[in-house]
């Protein structure tokens, strides 16, 4: 991709705007903008309540054996 010449990528961002128009394009990059956005929040989210709780907890018998039990709550989100 490294071959083309600005001239040729021009070309192409000319025909994606006569194709889709310029309306379009510009709803295209709200979403696009407003699910990264989402994405990032989840993610930040998601790491600060996995740090709040152990990973694994060993139990009872299972500590004597070796083996561990891992602890799982399922929230919903609203």
């Amino acid at each position: 991709m490294g071959s083309f010449s600005i001239w040729h990528w021009l070309i192409v961002l000319l025909i994606v705007v006569m194709v889709f128009g310029t309306k379009k394009l510009k709803n295209m990059g709200g979403d696009l903008g407003s699910a990264v956005k989402g994405f990032k929040d989840g993610m930040k989210d998601g790491s600060s309540s996995a740090d709040d709780k152990p990973a694994a907890q060993v139990t009872g018998s299972a500590a004597e054996t070796g083996k561990t039990t891992i602890d799982v709550e399922a929230k919903q989100k609203l």
